[in-house]
């Protein structure tokens, strides 16, 4: 019996180490690139919008979250006033990366930008990466901070793969009034579902995998993944979402994209991209991605 236990504790802290640690020592701090074929030619795109961000000055800050955990961001000022973006990256990535080109577009418009290192990535602390079920409640720390600090500016949230998912998932606290809308680029359903997805792409059936990757996270991770998602987040948003997701996704499906907009259409705008694979739909098509964007922004005050 002791023998079992054992087992079962070891295969769900190795579930734990693959799906949820992040090593300080070994985080990356390069931007690297999809070599999947999907990716061919927009990785040239995306060099070229990382290279031009990293040349821009900006002011690394810093908030303590409500567990403890210390969080970096970087800030890039346009004008005193303006109204501010709050990006979120995705998954086992990098802020610049991802919002290379979200970044470019915030310039675009004059907006003041907030370029946050997810817990467990970049300058930022934590060992845990918690699929939006922690990092929630860090997007509500840097809205605060926001308001602390700049005062009564109108704030936007916005977010890739599991930053999508987080800003979907913080959409149903008690935001403040500030916080007047949300772009969700391809996020997932819910950290579970993503979970087994990908159990099943590595050959695991998610009915045998799944209850270790539970134990592990509750354990090791101490988060509990049944119950949180953004599909049920949704729900009770009061905050207008724009969602976009692109068709030929092969990471987070098409399909998730298409649930979460179902849940609450009304406060939903869903927005498809086709030929876009996963967090590239603005390279693809970026002048309807811009377009979207104004129109969201001219409807919401923002």
């Amino acid at each position: 019996m002791i023998t079992l236990l054992l087992i079962i504790l070891l295969i769900s802290y190795l579930s734990y180490r693959k799906a949820f640690y992040s090593s300080p020592k070994k985080r990356s701090t390069t931007h690297l690139l999809p070599d999947n074929p999907q990716y061919q030619k927009a990785n040239p795109v995306i060099k070229k919008l990382i290279a031009e961000m990293e040349a821009v000055p900006f002011e690394q800050v810093y908030i303590t979250s409500f567990d403890g955990t210390k969080l970096a961001a970087r800030y890039y000022h346009l004008s005193d006033s303006a109204p501010l973006q709050i990006q979120f990256h995705g998954y086992r990535s990098t802020a610049v990366r991802d919002f290379s080109g979200g970044f470019q577009l915030a310039q675009k418009m004059g907006r003041n930008t907030l370029v946050v290192d997810q817990r467990g990535g970049g300058k930022s602390e934590g060992t845990t990466i918690c699929f939006g079920i922690k990092e929630k409640y860090d997007c509500l720390e840097w809205i605060k901070y926001a308001i602390n600090r700049f005062g009564d500016i109108p704030i936007m949230l916005t977010g890739v793969s599991m930053g999508g998912a987080t800003v979907l998932m913080a959409s149903d606290l008690d935001l403040p009034k500030n916080v007047k809308c949300i772009v969700a680029d391809c996020p997932y359903t819910s950290p579970e579902e993503i979970i087994a997805l990908q159990c099943g792409k590595m050959g695991i059936p998610p009915k045998l995998g799944m209850p270790f990757v539970k134990i592990g996270a509750r354990i090791f991770g101490n988060l509990k993944l049944s119950g949180e998602g953004a599909e049920k987040a949704v729900k009770n948003t009061k905050v207008p979402i724009l969602l976009v997701h692109g068709e030929e996704d092969d990471f987070v499906p098409f399909e998730m994209g298409k649930r979460i907009y179902e849940a609450n259409p009304k406060m939903i705008t869903f927005e498809a991209f086709p030929n876009a694979a996963h967090g590239i739909s603005f390279i693809v098509d970026t002048e309807r991605y811009e377009k979207l964007y104004y129109s969201l922004f001219e409807k919401y005050g923002t």
